[in-house]
C-alpha cells in the first residue's frame, strides 16, 4: 500500500522541496518516478532503508502467540481496543493490502515494460499480443482484449481455432436470442411440430420451457443437423471455412474490405448476442418464464434492501455487480454509510467549484507565512499545487477530526450516516426518511457531477474550461459533418468517435440515414390508413383484404407467413441489389437512387442548399425515430394505433389526472414517469416544489425585465459605498453583491421557508396559514368563487412552469452575449 501511494504521490502532489542527500547533491527533485529511482539511490541510503527495516522488525516480539505475531503492533489507527471494530479494520486492511500487492506488480509491469512509472503502452513493442492486434475484433475502447492471456503464446494456429470457435459461438448465440424473441411478436408457425406424437408448433412454450416438449426424434435431428453443418466443409487449418468463412455470401463477401467490415460486425454483434443468451436464460430460469417478471424471483437475496433508503424509481434496487448478494445487512450498512460520506464530500466539491465563479472567493490570506492570499488561488484541479505543505497537513487532520469525532459505528448502532445533524435528518421518521432519500440521490448525483468536473477541468485546463481547448479531442474530426446541429454541436455521449476512425464513422453515418429513412416511412405509415387505404386484397389466396388489415401493432398478426417472405426478400433486394454501399460516395448516397429516393440517378447540385436538405433529412429522421417508438408504446398500451390514453387503464397517471396543471393541449404531462408510482405524498412535495420554484422564477424573470427601466434610489450597502444604480442587470450582479448580502439572502430565504411560509399537510401545496392573496402575509382568502379561484391557480402554475422556462433562457443569452441589453433579446 505505501509503494502503491509512492507511486502515485508524486504525479499529484509534486516532490518534496530540498535535498534527498546535501552531500551528493541530490535533490527529491531530480529523482526520477517509479523503478527508474533505485539507480539514483546512493549506498548511504539503501543502507539507511536496510536499517529502518530492521528496526521495524525487530523492535518487537514478534514470536508466536504475541499480538505482532498477529500483524498487531500497538497502532490503533489500523487495529482498536474494541475486538469486533479491530477485526472489521484488520479484515479491510487485508482486502486493501491484496490489492495494493496486485496494484504495484502491475505498476512494476507496465513501469519495466514502457520505461516509465506510468508508460504509454505503445512502447512495448516486444508484446506477443503485437501479433494480433490487427485482427478482426480488435475494437474501441478496450482494444486487443485478451485478460487471461490466452494469446500470450503467440501462436497463430490456436488463435485462428479460437476464433472458429468464436465465431460459430456468436452465431449460435445470434440465432438463439432471436427464438426467444420471434415467436413473442410473430406468433408461432401452425401446423405440427410432431404429428406423429400429435404436439402442434403453438403447444411449444417459449423458452427454457421448450426443452421438455421436444420427442426424443427431435433431438436426433437437431444432432443429425449440427453434425451436417459441422463435417459438410472442410475445416482444417488454412482453409477459408478455418477463419469462420463457410461460402455464405450475405454475411461475408467477394469484396475484401466490405468482407472485413462485415465479419467484425458479426463478431461484435455475436459477442452481444452470447451475453443477451445467458441473461435470458437466467431470467427465464429464476422468473419461470422466457420474459418472467422478476418479481417472481421470490428467492432473490437482494429482497432483503429492496425497502432500503436508495431504492428509488426507474432502477429500483440496482447492484449490477452483486455486492450484495449474501444478504449481509451488516456490511450493506457499512457501505451506505460509505456512500452517504462520499456523497456529502462530492457535494461540497461540487458547490467548491462553482462557487467561487459565482461569489468570489474570500478576502485576506490562505497563509500569511507564504504571502498566499485566497485571490491567487485558481480554481479547479490547479489549485491542488497552490496549497502548501502546511495546509495539507490540516486538510488531513481535518479529516481525521471529522472521521474520529463522529465515530465509526454508526451504521451499527443506528441509521448510517446519522450523526445528530438534525438539518440533514429529523426527530420525524417519516421526515427523516424523506430527507435521508434526497441526500442520497443529491450525493450520486454530486459524485457523477464532480468527476466530470474534474475531467472538463483537466482536458481544457480551467474549471470551466471551454472545451475549444481540448485540441485533442479526437470528436474534432467530425465536429464539420452533416448531422451537428445547434443547440448540442456534435454529440456523442457515448465516445463512439472518439478514436477518430472516419470508415467506423461513415458506416454509422450510413445505418442512422437508414434507419431515419425506414422510421419516416414507418411513422407515415401509421398515419396514411387513418385517411387512406388500398382498394382491393392484401393476399387474395387468404381473403385478406387490405381494409381487413388493422393499423399499427395489430397488423402483424394479420400478415401470412408468404407476406412476411416477400417483405425479407424486399429487403434484400433494396440492400444488395438497388442501393449498394459504395464507399467513394457519401453515407447514404447511391448510384442508383436520385433525388428523393427515385431511382432514376438524378441528384441536387452541390452547394448550400444541398447540405441544408441533407441536414433536414438526418434531423427529420432522428424525429421520426424518437416518434415510431412513441407510437409504438401507445399502440401497446391503448391498443390501437391512435389509441385513447383512456384506454390504458393500467396507468398509474389516473391518480393525478383530475389535479390542478393539468391541461390542454398535452392533459397530464409526465415524460419521465416521475409519478408512475402513484404515491400521493411523492406528488404533493413535487407539486409544492414546482409551485415554489415558478414563483420565485417569476420574480425572476421580472428582476431581468423591471431594472432596464427602472432602478432603486440609493444604496445597496451604505458601507461598501455601493449603489442600486451601480448594480449591473443579470448575471454580472452576482459578482457585485458583497458576502453579507449573500449571508442576508441566505437568511431570508430560511425564514420565509421556514417561518412565513410553513408546508402544512392539512392544505393544498403552495397554501400557507400566513400567506394570503398573491402571497401577502395577511391570512386574506381562500376566494370564495370556487371555480375562479381553480381558474387562477391553473394560470399560476402555467405562469410559473412559463417562467422557468423564460428565466433559464434569459440566463443563457445573458451568459453567451455578455449583456443584458438590446444584444440579449436579438435587437
Amino acid at each position: 500500500m505505501l509503494a502503491t501511494m509512492g507511486y502515485i504521490t508524486p504525479e499529484i502532489t509534486g516532490k518534496f522541496p530540498g535535498y534527498l542527500s546535501p552531500s551528493a547533491g541530490l535533490k527529491f527533485a531530480d529523482v526520477p518516478n517509479g523503478l527508474a529511482a533505485i539507480s539514483k539511490v546512493p549506498a548511504a541510503g539503501w543502507g539507511q532503508i536496510l536499517a529502518y527495516m530492521a528496526f521495524c522488525e525487530v523492535s518487537q516480539d514478534q514470536s508466536a502467540g504475541t499480538p505482532a505475531a498477529a500483524g498487531d503492533f500497538g497502532f490503533k489507527v489500523l487495529t482498536a481496543s474494541d475486538p469486533e471494530a479491530k477485526k472489521t479494520k484488520l479484515a479491510a486492511e487485508l482486502a486493501n493490502g491484496r490489492l495494493a500487492m496486485m496494484a504495484i506488480i502491475g505498476m512494476f509491469f507496465q513501469d519495466g515494460l514502457t520505461g516509465s512509472a506510468w508508460g504509454d503502452w505503445a512502447n512495448y513493442t516486444a508484446s506477443p499480443l503485437r501479433a494480433f492486434e490487427n485482427e478482426l475484433g480488435v475494437q474501441a475502447p478496450v482494444g486487443f482484449w485478451d485478460p487471461a492471456g490466452f494469446t500470450a503464446d503467440g501462436s497463430t494456429e490456436n488463435f485462428a481455432r479460437r476464433r472458429q470457435t468464436e465465431l460459430k459461438h456468436g452465431r449460435i448465440s445470434m440465432l438463439a436470442t432471436m427464438g426467444y424473441i420471434t415467436p413473442e411478436i410473430t406468433g408461432k408457425f401452425p401446423g405440427y411440430l410432431s404429428p406423429s406424437a400429435g404436439l402442434k408448433f403453438a403447444d411449444v412454450p417459449n423458452g427454457l420451457a421448450a426443452i421438455s416438449k421436444v420427442p426424443a426424434a427431435g433431438w436426433g435431428q437437431i444432432l443429425a443437423y449440427m453434425a451436417f453443418c459441422e463435417v459438410s466443409q472442410d475445416q482444417s487449418a488454412g482453409t477459408p471455412a478455418a477463419a469462420g468463412d463457410f461460402g455464405f455470401k450475405v454475411l461475408t463477401a467477394s469484396d475484401p474490405e466490405a468482407k472485413k467490415t462485415k465479419l467484425a460486425a458479426e463478431l461484435a454483434n455475436g459477442r452481444l448476442a452470447m451475453m443477451a443468451i445467458i441473461g435470458m436464460f437466467f431470467q427465464d430460469g429464476l422468473t419461470g418464464s422466457a420474459w418472467g417478471d422478476w418479481a417472481n424471483y421470490t428467492a432473490s437475496p437482494l429482497r432483503a434492501f429492496e425497502s432500503e433508503l436508495g431504492v428509488q424509481e426507474p432502477v429500483g434496487f440496482w447492484d449490477p455487480v452483486g455486492f450484495t448478494s449474501d444478504g449481509d445487512v451488516v456490511t450493506f450498512k457499512r457501505r451506505r454509510s460509505v456512500e452517504l460520506k462520499h456523497g456529502r464530500i462530492s457535494m461540497m466539491a461540487a458547490m467548491g467549484y462553482i462557487t467561487p465563479e459565482i461569489t468570489g472567493k474570500l478576502p485576506g490570506y490562505l497563509s500569511p507565512s507564504a504571502g498566499l492570499k485566497f485571490a491567487d488561488v485558481p480554481n479547479g484541479l490547479a489549485a491542488v499545487s497552490k496549497v502548501p505543505v502546511a495546509g495539507w497537513a490540516q486538510i488531513a487532520a481535518y479529516f481525521g477530526f471529522v472521521e474520529f469525532s463522529g465515530g465509526f459505528e454508526d451504521y451499527k448502532t443506528g441509521t448510517p450516516g446519522d450523526y445528530g445533524f438534525k438539518v440533514l435528518t429529523s426527530s420525524d421518521p417519516e421526515e427523516k426518511t424523506k430527507k435521508l432519500s434526497a441526500e442520497l440521490a443529491n450525493g450520486r448525483l454530486a459524485m457523477m457531477a464532480i468527476i466530470g468536473m474534474f475531467f472538463q477541468d483537466g482536458l481544457t485546463g480551467s474549471a470551466w474550461g471551454d472545451w475549444a481547448s481540448y485540441t485533442a479531442s479526437p470528436l474534432r474530426a467530425f465536429e464539420n459533418e452533416l448531422g451537428v446541429q445547434a443547440p448540442v454541436g456534435f454529440f456523442d455521449p457515448f465516445g463512439l468517435t472518439k478514436d477518430g476512425d472516419t470508415e467506423a464513422f461513415k458506416r454509422r453515418r450510413a445505418t442512422e440515414l437508414k434507419n431515419g429513412r425506414v422510421a419516416m416511412l414507418a411513422t407515415m405509415g401509421y398515419i396514411a390508413p387513418e385517411y387512406s387505404r388500398f382498394p382491393g386484397f392484401c393476399s387474395p389466396t387468404e381473403g385478406v383484404k387490405f381494409t381487413d388489415v388493422p393499423n399499427g401493432l395489430a397488423a402483424l398478426g394479420k400478415v401470412p407467413a408468404a407476406g412476411w417472405m416477400q417483405i425479407f426478400l424486399f429487403l434484400g433486394m433494396v440492400e444488395k441489389g438497388l442501393y449498394t454501399y459504395d464507399s467513394a460516395r457519401a453515407p447514404g448516397d447511391y448510384k442508383n437512387a436520385g433525388v428523393l429516393g427515385v431511382p432514376n440517378g438524378s441528384t441536387m447540385a452541390p452547394g448550400e442548399g444541398r447540405n441544408r436538405k441533407l441536414n433536414s433529412e438526418l434531423a427529420n429522421g432522428r424525429l421520426a425515430m424518437m416518434a415510431i417508438i412513441g407510437m409504438f408504446f401507445q399502440d401497446g398500451l391503448t391498443g390501437s394505433a391512435w389509441g385513447d390514453w383512456a384506454n390504458y387503464a393500467d396507468s398509474p397517471l389516473r391518480a393525478f389526472e383530475n389535479e390542478l396543471g393539468v391541461q390542454a393541449p398535452v392533459g397530464y404531462f409526465d415524460p419521465l414517469g416521475m409519478s408512475k408510482d402513484g404515491d400521493v405524498t411523492t406528488f404533493r412535495r413535487r407539486r409544492e416544489s414546482e409551485i415554489k420554484n415558478g414563483r420565485v422564477a417569476m420574480f425572476a424573470a421580472m428582476g431581468f425585465i423591471a431594472p432596464e427601466y427602472f432602478r432603486f434610489p440609493g444604496y445597496l450597502s451604505p458601507a461598501k459605498s455601493l449603489k442600486f444604480s451601480e448594480v449591473p442587470n443579470g448575471l454580472a450582479a452576482l459578482g457585485k453583491v458583497p458576502f453579507t448580502g449573500w449571508v442576508q439572502i441566505f437568511l431570508f430565504c430560511g425564514m420565509v421557508d421556514f417561518g412565513l411560509y410553513r408546508a402544512d399537510d392539512s392544505r393544498d401545496p403552495g397554501d400557507y396559514a400566513n400567506g394570503g392573496i398573491l402571497g401577502v402575509p395577511n391570512a386574506s382568502g381562500p376566494m370564495a368563487d370556487a371555480e375562479g379561484r381553480k381558474r387562477k391557480l391553473n394560470s399560476e402554475l402555467a405562469n410559473g412552469r412559463l417562467a422557468m422556462v423564460a428565466i433559464t433562457g434569459m440566463l443563457f443569452q445573458n451568459g453567451m452575449f455578455g449583456t443584458t441589453g438590446p444584444a440579449m433579446w436579438g435587437f
